[in-house]
């Protein structure tokens, strides 16, 4: 028996003896990747939609409550598990003979274990509340208002104090105080900006306030989301946030209250007459619309979540000649957005264009005749969805407003650059760039995902080029 209890012994110990050299080998190899993991964790290039900055006294105050939530939380765990840990290996059983003394209590153990959990939630609590009051008290009355109107799938910013209305990108001045009404049209959204303050939500028939201080930035773009699910493209409801000079943003502001300025466009050759292209956008939309939303009307019309018309003059011929001759026929001069050249790759939108969809990049587009397809041929089609200030026709409230929209950074919500390349696919096909939106298919072929069919009739990629050049032009 000695003789084989010391095989067994030699064998066991056969098999332990590698297990040290292949443990240290593992853990010479995890180390490495420890240490990078540790490393990207620390580095706000890798994310740059960190909320723990300190670009506004929002973020300030948030951040220093959450310091005090994790230091005592952690004090607490290290504590507790502490004396778990003690416990547990001092008053183990050692034996079969061992049994655990009967005790009736402690009462100054037990007064402890009450009083300390008590104090440090005092030390939470103070700070908590003091906070939240801070965050939830009236903006001051110099503050910028900007009412924030959530739709499915994209955001509606207006300046009430200036008179315009933009949509997918919101300007803000370094130092001012901002006060931001939100309200929804449909369904719950969220309103989130991480590097500049937490998210508050966006309710139907209530409006919410939030308001914060850019005090501590430069001139930079900033990446906005939806923080709430919403439907079938949550996840594509985004905007950018730009923080300018208050000189910059004056300019800016002053330049979205005049109408959309037509500027010198290269004219196209002529092309064969093509007959006026009916869309009936209402009946493309009819199972899509959400119950409660704005209907489509001609007419501009001011409810909950919409901004009637602006009061700048318009010009009373329905041509491209009065639209520029109504913003001198040239530029403005000034700040007029932010130059998409100094924009950073992580606000860049970087969504992929959908397999199938493909457009023929090498068409020059014309902008007089996108103008009279979007103002005249399209009937029910892009004049009841959108407006445009110096545009009589186009003054549809459904859709973004589209007013300079050849000055904006991005399309869609946000999620595809503004681009010759996106805009013409968007025109083409929207549904399929974005799941669940109300614009209608108009690209001729086009198989609709709402409607299940194949458009027999529709604009041809002539035409999409033709209208792009019109909306690019919209500086």
């Amino acid at each position: 028996m000695g003789a084989i209890a010391q095989l067994t012994t030699l064998s066991e110990q056969g098999h332990r003896m590698p297990i040290a050299p292949r443990l240290r080998r593992h853990l010479a190899a995890a180390l490495p990747v420890l240490i990078a993991v540790l490393l990207t964790a620390c580095s706000t290039d890798k994310y740059p939609n960190s909320v723990f900055t300190n670009h506004t006294e929002f973020n300030r105050d948030v951040g220093y409550l959450f310091k005090i939530l994790f230091w005592l939380g952690g004090f607490v765990f290290v504590f507790v598990e502490g004396i778990l840990l003690y416990t547990i290996f001092r008053y183990r059983r050692r034996s079969e003979d061992d049994r655990p003394e009967h005790v009736h209590g402690n009462t100054t153990l037990e007064i402890l274990w009450t009083a300390i959990p008590a104090l440090i939630l005092a030390f939470i609590a103070v700070p908590t509340v003091r906070t939240i009051f801070k965050t939830q008290a009236v903006a001051s009355a110099s503050a910028l208002q900007v009412e924030v109107i959530g739709h499915q799938w994209w955001w509606e910013f207006r300046y009430p104090q200036y008179g315009f209305t933009t949509a997918n990108e919101l300007y803000l001045p370094i130092g001012r105080t901002v006060n931001f009404s939100l309200k929804s049209v449909d369904v719950i959204h969220s309103f989130s900006i991480p590097r500049l303050a937490g998210k508050r939500d966006l309710i139907a028939n209530r409006t919410n306030y939030l308001w914060f201080t850019p005090d501590s930035v430069g001139e930079q773009a900033w990446n906005g989301y939806c923080a709430e699910f919403c439907g079938a493209s949550h996840a594509n409801m985004h905007f950018r946030v730009f923080t300018v000079t208050p000189a910059n943003f004056e300019s800016w502001a002053a330049h979205q209250k005049t109408p959309a300025a037509m500027f010198a466009v290269a004219t196209a050759a002529p092309v064969a007459a093509v007959p006026p292209v009916v869309v009936d956008s209402a009946k493309a939309r009819q199972d899509t619309t959400v119950p409660g939303r704005a209907t489509l009307s001609s007419k501009p019309t001011a409810g909950a979540g919409q901004m009637g018309p602006s009061t700048t003059p318009m010009p009373a011929a329905h041509d491209m000649a009065a639209m520029t001759a109504a913003s001198g026929g040239v530029q403005q001069a000034g700040y007029t957005n932010f130059p998409h050249d100094k924009i950073p790759g992580f606000v860049v939108p970087q969504t992929p264009v959908p397999d199938g969809l493909t457009y023929n990049e090498s068409l020059k587009g014309d902008a007089q005749r996108g103008y009279d397809l979007t103002s005249k041929q399209m009937a029910g089609g892009c004049i009841g969805c959108h407006m445009i200030n110096g545009n009589p026709v186009m003054m549809g409230v459904v859709g973004p407003n589209l007013t300079h929209i050849g000055s904006r950074a991005t399309i869609a919500g946000g999620i595809f650059p503004n681009d010759t390349k996106h805009l013409a696919l968007w025109i083409k096909n929207a549904r399929h760039m974005k799941p669940g939106v109300i614009m209608p298919t108009l690209g001729v072929g086009q198989y609709d995902p709402v409607m299940k069919t194949t458009l027999k009739a529709g604009l041809t990629d002539e035409q999409i080029a033709d209208i792009v050049a019109y909306l690019q032009a919209l500086k």
